[in-house]
């Protein structure tokens, strides 16, 4: 049975979403597309929203993994804070599903799939084109980006070196703190 991976980009407004699997030794995106709740003005409302999506795309694409992208940090704490929400709302309906849910920062998967860490959107959907069958029409940027972490997911079962698959959240190990001021030095301030 072929693996199938559904990846994750979490948001409070817009969720995206892609199930990828592997056919006849090539890379095919079933399904890529986002969840809209911009129009829901209240913001349980938008949660539920995404857990019962999600909870529907899994009964429908039966994954055997799920890839969720791991919000770091923002300049609105508010924002933040629902998107955390928003994640968690997605990887509830994950593991309701009795299915194991890896987090992946995205540093971590623009860099397995670019080999640069702060490559652009427009830089990663041109490689997910070369290396992923798509379907016919325009893929929005938040369903790029769940088809990102997906792939990114895939590759790290194939042992591609750099990529860290986690099953816990970042804040739950204590080195992730260095590893943010490592990357965010302009973001610390000092004693």
């Amino acid at each position: 049975m072929p693996e199938i991976i559904l990846g994750i980009d979490p948001g409070s407004r817009f969720t995206g979403y892609a199930v990828l699997t592997e056919e006849k030794g090539k890379l095919v995106a079933l399904r890529c597309d986002v969840l809209k709740m911009a129009h829901m003005e209240d913001h349980s409302d938008r949660l539920k929203y995404i857990f019962d999506q999600i909870s529907g795309i899994i009964k429908s694409n039966s994954p055997t993994a799920c890839a969720v992208e791991t919000p770091i940090y923002g300049v609105d704490p508010q924002a933040m804070l629902k998107l955390g929400r928003a994640q968690a709302a997605a990887i509830l309906a994950i593991k309701n599903n009795n299915l194991p849910a890896f987090e992946y920062y995205p540093k971590e998967v623009k860099k397995a799939i670019t080999g640069n860490g702060n490559a652009s959107k427009d830089q990663v959907a041109f490689m997910l084109d070369k290396m992923v069958t798509l379907p016919d029409e325009k893929l929005k940027n938040d369903a790029t980006d769940a088809l990102a972490v997906a792939w990114c997911h895939y590759m790290k079962g194939k042992g591609l070196p750099g990529v860290t698959k986690k099953k816990t959240h970042q804040n739950n190990k204590k080195s992730d703190w260095a590893s943010f001021v490592a990357d965010n030095p302009d973001r610390v301030k000092g004693a």
